[in-house]
């Protein structure tokens, strides 16, 4: 792992404070001072600050309800309600992927750089459940079969999404994709317009009975799941 993001992930700083600590010679590893953020290093190579040895953090996942208005990020400049608010940690966790401010349901928090970074890339479809309820109430099998087929949308076309109707006006729609407003996006490339969103499933987690405004840790069993479905046997390398 690279040295800034080393520092980074054991809760010294920041990425860019911790290329700052580097710069000013602040930072040595196994006694040498070293001002190359990209240096290679890992629990091994005695990297310490100011003379005090650190270690990456001990990684956490957390599973929240997100309530609407509340913004899917670690801090707000406009003095609004974050995820990491509703999570009860001493570590520093950011959001994995986003929802919209609007959206509620499943998200996670981590400070598992290399889980988050998996399980939000494309190129391994962790797929995602929406549960969307839309206008008009009337949804045709032709719209049903666009979604099923991929739609094009302003940014290209999105890949086939697993589509169930649960009843007039309301539909889940599963997509291993996570691009910006995506789901609301493709509902109105067919003709309708979401009025209210909330994500069901996240990989093999789901809300369970979590109430709203709610987050739990998961189990070291669940962890193992998401490393699964990211791709890994057991764990991070």
């Amino acid at each position: 792992m690279r040295l800034a993001k080393y520092l980074a992930h054991s809760g010294v700083a920041s990425r860019r404070a911790a290329e700052r600590l580097i710069a000013a010679g602040t930072v040595t590893v196994g006694g040498d001072v070293v001002t190359d953020p990209a240096r290679d290093v890992d629990e091994s190579s005695d990297v310490r600050v100011d003379g005090e040895a650190v270690a990456p953090e001990a990684h956490e996942v957390h599973l929240l309800n997100k309530p609407a208005g509340v913004v899917s990020t670690a801090a707000d400049t406009h003095g609004r309600r974050t995820v990491v608010e509703y999570v009860a940690s001493r570590r520093r966790l950011y959001p994995v992927g986003r929802l919209d401010v609007d959206t509620t349901g499943l998200i996670l928090l981590t400070n598992d750089g290399a889980l988050a970074d998996r399980l939000t890339h494309p190129r391994y479809g962790v797929k995602k459940t929406y549960r969307a309820s839309v206008r008009p109430a009337d949804i045709p099998d032709d719209a049903v079969s666009r979604l099923k087929a991929g739609v094009t949308l302003d940014d290209g076309p999105t890949s086939p999404a697993e589509v169930t109707v649960l009843g007039p006006g309301l539909m889940e729609i599963t997509i291993g994709e996570g691009r910006k407003r995506q789901v609301r996006r493709m509902c109105e490339a067919v003709g309708h317009k979401v009025s209210s969103l909330q994500r069901v499933r996240f990989g093999p987690l789901t809300l369970g009975g979590l109430p709203e405004g709610e987050s739990r840790a998961l189990s070291p069993a669940e962890v193992a799941e998401l490393y699964a479905a990211a791709g890994w046997e057991t764990s991070a390398p």
